[in-house]
């Protein structure tokens, strides 16, 4: 089981680059990566609220669950 980060695909439905989420929610380009490649372990709820207000979104849209 795994859960898949849908980062980009909101991203490219808002049409927002990468600088310019990670500018907004206060994080380093290279974190935002880390997130929207899944190699991430771990989200803040405060990190995840950001990027949702940023791209007008709800946590549903971004995380997704998915059987291996």
């Amino acid at each position: 089981m795994s859960i898949v980060i849908n980062i980009d695909v909101m991203m490219a439905q808002r049409k927002m680059r990468s600088n310019e989420l990670a500018e907004r929610i206060g994080i380093t380009k290279a974190n935002l990566s880390i997130l929207k490649t899944g190699k991430a372990k771990a989200i803040r709820f405060t990190t995840l609220a950001k990027i949702c207000e940023a791209l007008d979104c709800q946590p549903g849209d971004i995380l997704a669950f998915e059987k291996e």
